[in-house]
Parts: C-alpha cells; structure tokens; sequence
C-alpha cells in the first residue's frame, strides 16, 4: 500500500506538457518524437495536431502551392478543427510549426488566431522551427502572436536543411511536387538531416531539467550553448530582402481576390515566374552581395543574428 501511495505521489509531480503543431510531411512530428524520446517516463506529454478544415495536399500541384502565398504572408486564417485539450494545468506549451513563403503555415497561423490559442495564456512556451533555410519572419510572427494571447516564450529550437542552396531547392521540389523525399543519383534527401533530427534527443532532458527546477527563465541560454539555434548573417539580409518582395507581390495578388478567385490566377503565375528566376537565376548574385554587405556591416548584422537566436521581440524586427 505505501509503495502504491508514494508511486502515485511521484506520477503526480510529473510536469504536464503540451505539444501542438501541424506537419504537412510528417517531419516535424518526428522532430517533436525525437526532441521529447528521453523524457516519456519523465513527464506527461500530450501531442495535438493542427488540423486545417480543408486540407492541403501533398505533394501539392504548383497551381495549389504558390496560390498559398498571398493568404499565408499577409496572416489570413482558415478554420481549423475544433481542438480538445485533455487538461488544463500544462506546465509548458511545445508550439512545431513550419514556414510557408517565410511566414508562418496557414494552417499554424489559424491556430494562433483561433479560440483554441487560448489554451497559450499565463503558459511557458517553446517553438520549434522545421524549414529549408528561412525562418526569421515566421518567428517573429510567432513571438508577436505570443505577445498577443499573453504567453511567454522561454525557448527556441531551429533546424534546417543544411545541404547547398541549390540542392536543398531542388530536392524539396521533388518532395513537394513529386513526393520523393529519399535521396537520388544526383539530390541528396529532402528536408531536415536525419541525424540533426535524431540529435534533437539532447535538448529534450534539458528542457525537461529546467521545467522540474523551475528554472525556465535559463532555458534558452543553455538550449543555444547547445546549438539549438545557428544562424548566419548573409541569412538574415536575404530573407529581409525576400519578405519585403512577397510582402509587396502578396497585396498585389489579393486585389484580385482570395484563394478561390479565379480572376489572380494571372498574378499567382506571374508571382510563380519571378520567383523561379530569383532562385534558379539571381540567386548566385544575391548571394555574392549579401557576402560584400556582410564585410561592409558585420557588426551591425551580428547584432541582428544575436537578437534572432534569442527569444526577446521587439516591433519591425524584419
């Protein structure tokens, strides 16, 4: 009977987290999987997936894909499915999401903009990025959000596709238009490394050591000592120079309409060409630029990497 009591009594004071998110591929559940595999016996871990209305497919068809474009930079919701939370009482908030066009997913966004964000209020929370390469806006359209619905962000976890520009373009077209994510004779896999997302195992006792001492305000100090966030600085001025385009080109698409509007299909196309020659044209020269600004402003810049590796928000960021 004692045994029985004190087993209960330790089952208790387990911490209680909640992971939300929305995976398309089914990749950042495996980075949620493998971020949280050590701490299963350690803490009561309830996994909810953001499930749009109408979903969106995959592999998408390039018509769907770049229509998303508009809706998903500017921030317009869609319904999602009702969520029920198995408890109330969560200790920490786990958020997975994914950039779409440097912004968060619609379906991500409609979650913060949904009734369901409530859950977020008074709560210690965790994002956790699956992308190619870009992610700066999207987070801090996250931590704006955050602000909003009265969470506290205490962490920040970032993984990308480490293989060159190129590759990693050309390789997550074939995942997303074609559906093949493993590896070709010419492409490497599509995606997030497999062994970057096995590593994720390590920052999963962290978080888990700092919930228990109760010690969150640390966590994302010792989270990045661990690499949980890397980040270059001629990253941060191409996705400022990419957000400012799609932020222009996005306006000038919904003057047309929304998503099932017939009358942009010409602008979605339009908006489809250009991007196609920015990445497969112009890409090689942007980035030799961005490396020239680099030289000229590497202080100012290494302000900017420190301040988007940190979890702080502050207004026009990007």
């Amino acid at each position: 009977m004692r045994i029985s009591i004190i087993f209960l009594h330790l089952s208790a004071m387990k911490p209680n987290i909640l992971v939300l998110y929305y995976s398309q591929t089914g990749q950042l559940r495996e980075i949620l999987d493998s971020l949280f595999s050590l701490e299963q016996q350690n803490c009561h871990i309830d996994f909810i997936e953001i499930k749009p209305v109408k979903p969106f497919p995959f592999p998408w068809t390039a018509d769907t894909f770049f229509n998303c474009m508009p809706e998903c930079v500017q921030q317009i919701e869609e319904e999602i499915h009702p969520i029920q939370y198995p408890r109330n009482d969560y200790d920490l908030v786990v958020l997975g999401y994914q950039p779409w066009f440097l912004s968060p997913s619609i379906p991500f966004n409609s979650f913060l903009k949904s009734p369901y964000a409530a859950i977020l209020r008074g709560k210690p929370v965790i994002t956790v990025v699956g992308s190619r390469n870009m992610w700066l806006n999207a987070q801090e359209k996250t931590k704006q959000a955050l602000k909003e619905l009265g969470g506290r962000l205490v962490g920040h976890i970032a993984l990308f596709d480490r293989n060159p520009n190129l590759a990693s373009v050309l390789s997550i077209d074939r995942w997303s238009f074609k559906g093949q994510k493993e590896a070709s004779r010419f492409l490497p896999a599509a995606g997030v490394q497999q062994q970057d997302i096995d590593n994720c195992k390590h920052w999963g006792p962290t978080i888990s050591s700092h919930l228990k001492a109760e010690t969150l305000d640390l966590l994302h100090p010792a989270l990045l000592a661990q690499k949980s966030v890397e980040l270059s600085k001629a990253l941060v001025i191409l996705e400022q120079r990419a957000i400012k385009n799609f932020r222009k080109f996005s306006l000038f698409i919904l003057e047309k309409g929304d998503r099932e509007d017939p009358n942009r299909k010409k602008r979605v196309k339009l908006f489809q060409r250009l991007l196609f020659v920015g990445v497969f044209i112009l890409s090689p020269i942007s980035s030799l630029t961005a490396s020239i600004a680099v030289l000229f402003n590497s202080r100012k810049l290494e302000e900017q990497v420190q301040y988007f590796k940190n979890i702080d928000y502050r207004e026009n960021a990007i």
